[in-house]
């Protein structure tokens, strides 16, 4: 297999940011890590052996992102205008430095985007923000907006990176034209600790259907937690499915 290690510069964020290559050709995704999590945790928890047969296959390539939660949504020590405005800061270096970095690398404008549990917040909410870029999403076991981690805060910062809470009053054309024509997922579990993923998956599910934006909502069973080694079933799962 393919792997390689990177560092760029960082600059939105002030410091050398991470990531990981898997495979050298198929159809490119960029992988977000869970909460507080690193760019190695992806590999470390076994999706890359997961979805291995269909990298070595040539059909998927992976960039895993290292994640910035810690200074951002989960930072107690900031109010959530300092956290939302941090986050921000991750979502330019997302735009302005792994974007142009992936393309060149894939030889493709679009990319998809995925994650587990926070980490499908994160891709979710990339690919809403930027259909420009992502064309595809598969979001696994994610909260879907960010009152467990601002409470009742509201600015403009915060509302615009909760999809929650900007789908529900979008109108713009230009949004919603490319999200009828991208290639949407949302799975999720309905056993142990998956109760408020499943609670913000099925708003999500209403909140597109309510846009006409067609999309697959898949709801495993009652045995399936929050947890890897049912993510890890799940995302070769929707690759297959999708025929990448």
């Amino acid at each position: 297999m393919h792997v390689q290690h990177h560092t760029q510069p960082g600059r939105a964020l002030g410091r050398p940011m991470e990531l990981r290559e898997f495979g050298d050709r198929g159809q490119p995704i960029v992988v977000f890590p869970s909460q507080d999590g690193h760019v190695g945790d992806f590999e470390g928890f076994g999706m890359i052996h997961a979805c291995a047969p269909l990298i070595e296959a040539g059909r998927v390539r992976f960039f895993v992102l290292d994640g910035n939660d810690w200074e951002s949504w989960t930072n107690q020590a900031l109010p959530p205008a300092g956290r939302a405005a941090r986050h921000l800061d991750y979502d330019r270096w997302l735009v302005e430095e792994v974007v142009p970095f992936a393309r060149r690398r894939a030889g493709r404008e679009r990319l998809w985007t995925t994650g587990c549990s926070m980490g499908a917040f994160h891709a979710a909410n990339a690919f809403f923000r930027h259909p420009d870029v992502f064309d595809g999403v598969i979001g696994i076991s994610g909260l879907y907006d960010l009152t467990m981690f601002v409470g009742d805060f509201g600015n403009d910062d915060v509302y615009f990176n909760a999809p929650l809470r900007y789908l529900g009053g979008l109108t713009d054309p230009w949004y919603l034209e490319r999200y009828r024509a991208a290639s949407i997922t949302f799975l999720v579990g309905q056993g142990t600790y998956e109760e408020e993923c499943l609670r913000d998956t099925r708003a999500l599910d209403a909140a597109l259907a309510g846009l006409g934006v067609p999309a697959r909502f898949d709801y495993w069973g009652h045995d399936v937690n929050h947890d890897w080694p049912w993510w890890r079933k799940m995302l070769p799962y929707e690759l297959e499915r999708r025929g990448v």
